[in-house]
């Protein structure tokens, strides 16, 4: 059974820093690209930020170069290291990730974390 479970969110100040994390389990987390999205109060969700088996990496546009996501494959972990954080970043971070069996996609959601950036 794939379970996702994050933490580290919490109640920061504009510019301060959080760092999320993501435990995995119930697969082989490291041939598995993963993912963080977010959704703010009142909007869709949206992808930010994204790396692979590879360990290569990708950012919204909005994030890049505050936000770094990396994965410990030894502890099946991936996180989400966020600076300057900025009022528009408060939302329920979700980690991700997904496979294809015969064309169709499943996706795997952990339960989220809370963000929230104010003064």
């Amino acid at each position: 059974q794939v379970q996702l479970v994050e933490s580290g969110g919490g109640l920061v100040q504009p510019g301060g820093s959080l760092r999320l994390s993501c435990a995995a389990s119930g697969f082989t987390f490291s041939t598995y690209a993963m993912n963080w999205y977010r959704q703010p109060p009142g909007k869709e969700r949206e992808l930010v930020a994204s790396i692979s088996s590879g360990e290569s990496t990708k950012y919204t546009d909005s994030v890049k170069g505050r936000f770094t996501i990396s994965r410990d494959n030894t502890k099946s972990t991936v996180h989400l290291q966020m600076y300057s954080l900025k009022p528009e970043d408060t939302a329920v971070y979700y980690c991700n990730t997904h496979r294809v069996i015969y064309f169709k996609q499943y996706d795997y959601w952990g339960q989220g974390t809370q963000v929230t950036v104010s003064s």
